[in-house]
């Protein structure tokens, strides 16, 4: 009589995973991205900390007055839960941190919140806190990858906001492998992380896009908090019958990748941004840039841009009313480019929303959705008053892990969004400790140095 092998559930699959954290070897290339994923998620908090909608966030968290040891970026001190939600919202206040480009949205904004959040309360080591991020970005970033028709895109097109419905998962699996729990804990945390999943695409422009990522990560900690004092949840929601993705995506037409722990590092595949609005705003933007000079001064009568269709679901505003709907108009981003903007934070304003050399353009772009065109290319036809015509491509975005940003680029974001906040001397101190985060006691000097 032979004993038949049966394959793991998903549900299993995620567990073992996440339970075999503080065991796993990880490969200098991989601790190197998550350093740098690290410096990018300081850099975009620190630099939005009194942004419009990390205000509110910072505002609650202080009112609701919890004890703990877990900073909140340039606050004070709170329980971990809260400490990770606002600085997650502030780290996608401006939507300029990082993002999956296989489709998950923006793993590091929960993921490295939580990290340090439970690291702090739990007086842990650097090493631990930099394993429990990997964990959490990996779990994310699979569960919500597969590009163009797997998961997370299908979400988007369906109105969801991928980092809203699996960044609870990944800021879960951090705060579990940080805490130690057990398999049958660590089943229940995801299987709470999975009933709160959600967040609508309908709130890009608003203050409820960055409230997804710290919603998240404070929902993840709270679920592994959950499972750790004995509570029970559903623990087969991550399999593909009966699961959140029947919930989500209920015409199943979607193409599920496998969870495959064993030989892919997401993290290997992380992308930056350079601009400072929603990454499908990024190819056309970039070719707007590139010819700017030839444009400079002249009258803009026609922009054909041709686009990948993911592109009006998530940054198809056409008139956008405020900056940061600005943020998610292609439109208006390829203006900024055109008239010589940077696209960087400081040009997403009140100002520029009244710079009639911007705002006369946006009407003027005509958007085209071109079935299987790479998200990380765009195409411009520029016509001046005239007749003369402009043309200029993007055939990989900055950012993209095939056209990396480099450690000088990534530095020179950083300084920009940080040291008008902090200063120079203490700019280049938060960039050194989280360069070389696992030197012993980044973590708390971390804390220190942001302290309000």
């Amino acid at each position: 009589m032979t004993t038949r092998q049966t394959s793991p559930t998903r549900g299993e699959q995620l567990v073992k995973y996440i339970a075999g954290t503080a065991s796993r070897s990880y490969p200098p290339e991989v601790i190197e991205a998550a350093l740098r994923a690290l410096v990018d998620h300081l850099g975009v908090a620190v630099g939005a900390s009194n942004d419009a909608p990390a205000r509110p966030a910072r505002s609650v968290v202080k009112r609701w007055n919890a004890a703990g040891k877990a900073r909140v970026y340039l606050g004070g001190c709170t329980t971990p839960a809260l400490a990770a939600f606002a600085n997650a919202t502030m780290a996608h206040a401006m939507d300029y941190d990082d993002t999956h480009p296989g489709g998950a949205g923006h793993p590091s904004a929960p993921c490295w919140s939580t990290a340090l959040a439970i690291a702090q309360e739990e007086s842990l080591d650097e090493k631990s806190a930099l394993a429990a991020f990997i964990t959490g970005f990996d779990v994310m970033s699979k569960l919500g990858g597969g590009w163009v028709p797997g998961v997370g895109r299908s979400l988007q097109r369906r109105g969801w906001h991928p980092t809203s419905v699996f960044g609870r998962t990944g800021a879960a699996a951090a705060a579990c492998a940080l805490m130690r729990l057990d398999e049958a804990r660590i089943a229940n945390a995801l299987g709470v992380a999975a009933t709160t999943a959600g967040g609508l695409v309908g709130s890009f422009g608003t203050h409820g896009k960055p409230f997804h990522a710290g919603k998240a990560a404070m929902d993840g900690i709270l679920a592994a908090q959950l499972a750790a004092d004995g509570f029970v949840a559903a623990t087969h929601l991550y399999e593909l019958e009966k699961g959140l993705l029947d919930v989500f995506i209920q015409d199943r037409q979607v193409e599920v990748p496998p969870l495959d722990f064993e030989t892919k590092w997401e993290l290997l595949e992380n992308s930056f941004k350079p601009f400072a609005s929603c990454r499908a705003t990024h190819a056309s933007t970039q070719a707007a840039r590139s010819i700017a000079s030839q444009v400079h001064g002249r009258r803009i009568t026609r922009v054909h841009a041709k686009v990948h269709p993911n592109a009006l679901v998530t940054a198809g505003k056409t008139a956008p009313r405020t900056a940061l709907e600005g943020k998610f108009s292609v439109p208006f981003c390829i203006s900024l480019g055109l008239r010589g903007y940077k696209v960087v934070s400081t040009d997403f304003t009140d100002a520029t929303m009244r710079d009639r050399a911007v705002m006369d353009v946006v009407p003027v772009v005509q958007l085209e959705a071109v079935q299987g065109q790479p998200a990380h290319a765009a195409y411009l036809d520029v016509t001046l008053e005239g007749g003369e015509r402009v043309q200029a491509r993007t055939d990989m975005v900055m950012g993209h892990p095939d056209n990396p940003m480099t450690w000088d680029a990534l530095r020179e974001k950083f300084e920009g969004l940080v040291e008008p906040v902090l200063g120079a001397q203490r700019t280049a101190t938060l960039f050194h400790l989280g360069r070389n985060f696992l030197e012993p006691g980044s973590i708390g000097k971390l804390s220190d140095l942001l302290a309000a």
